[in-house]
């Protein structure tokens, strides 16, 4: 099945009067790394992991960048960096990938369907950042209107997520176990 629709064109970038949504790079492997070193603790929570270990290297972060890169213009999944206006300093990501089956079943009769996750650094959860960024990212893929149905991932340790989910008026539609055992929750 395909993920996303080969005629439309892939979303560049967003901005709003307080970040700046666009394609992850390789390039960004600097400004990336600090964010997410700076948020390693908070990042092994919502990646309900070990990632990013403690001597996780600006290497190893290259490595993932252009993993994440080569997705995004394959058009096989999709990672944004979020950035503050300038561009010099990041703030977070924002990754849109395919359902797995069990997923799928919500979105029954979508054209094509996309899983959500997000993450802003820690120091910046105090100013709301992450409920700004849902936001901008409803409207957004609401504009663009390629995927038919969207669905927010959150972990069980992401009760803030949830909770921003559920006060925008999603619901939560599924929760359910990854091959590796890891609990998810799918919002609607």
């Amino acid at each position: 099945m395909e993920y996303y629709p080969s005629r439309a064109a892939v979303p560049e970038e967003m901005r709003t009067n307080r970040l700046f949504l666009r394609p992850l790079r390789a390039t960004d492997v600097e400004l990336d790394y600090d964010a997410v070193m700076s948020s390693a603790e908070m990042l092994r929570c919502w990646s309900h992991s070990s990632w990013p270990a403690d001597d996780f290297t600006l290497s190893e972060n290259l490595d993932d960048l252009l993993r994440h890169e080569h997705e995004h213009n394959e058009s096989q999944a999709f990672t944004f960096t979020v950035l503050n206006l300038e561009g010099t300093r990041c703030l977070g990501c924002v990754y849109l990938t395919p359902l797995s089956p069990l997923e799928l079943q919500l979105c029954e009769g979508a054209a094509f369907a996309t899983n959500i996750r997000l993450w802003v650094r820690g120091s910046e959860v105090v100013n709301d950042l992450d409920r700004h960024l849902f936001n901008t990212l409803r409207e957004w893929l609401q504009a663009e209107r390629a995927f038919g149905c969207q669905e927010f991932i959150v972990g069980p340790e992401e009760a803030r997520q949830a909770s921003l989910f559920m006060e925008a008026g999603l619901e939560l539609r599924l929760t359910f176990s990854l091959p590796d055992g890891r609990v998810r929750s799918a919002f609607q």
